[in-house]
């Protein structure tokens, strides 16, 4: 059996996943990579997308939205990989009730957007970037095989 890592997925309001696995695919802001076991240490930003994880040949898509991603191994030498996300979730809390939300929460923030005097422009880039990654990961994956 393949050596493990761990990862742990964070966001400001809760931990959304703690497990050991066999790999996983990032989205960062210079590019996918790779995580494997004995990987070198690394911090490096994280870019809108989707997470993948493979425990058992089983994939665990998650949706991502910012952070940061630090990989290093820790005191037992097993490697950790460590995702502060601005925005997680499972594939599995997209349900078609939120996607359509966040297509319909995207158009209306486009509009918004228009608007040059509207003043919290940084507000509403961050909302419009959720809504349109929780579509496009959600388009992705519908008809893909998942753990759920």
């Amino acid at each position: 059996m393949a050596k493990q890592l761990k990862l742990k997925i964070v966001t400001p309001e809760r931990l959304v996943l703690e497990e050991m696995v066999d790999q996983v695919s990032l989205p960062t802001t210079l590019g996918e990579i790779t995580v494997l076991s004995d990987h070198i240490p690394l911090i490096t930003g994280l870019a809108s997308g989707d997470v993948v994880a493979w425990v058992n040949n089983e994939c665990i898509p998650m949706a991502v939205v910012g952070g940061f991603i630090e990989v290093k191994k820790n005191k037992e030498g097993i490697t950790e990989v460590a995702v502060l996300a601005d925005f997680a979730e499972h594939l599995l809390e997209l349900s078609d009730e939120k996607i359509e939300k966040a297509k319909a929460r995207a158009e209306e923030l486009k509009k918004l957007m228009e608007n040059k005097e509207h003043v919290d422009f940084e507000h509403l880039e961050a909302e419009l970037e959720r809504s349109l990654t929780r579509v496009k990961i959600a388009d992705k994956w519908k008809k893909r095989k998942y753990r759920k």
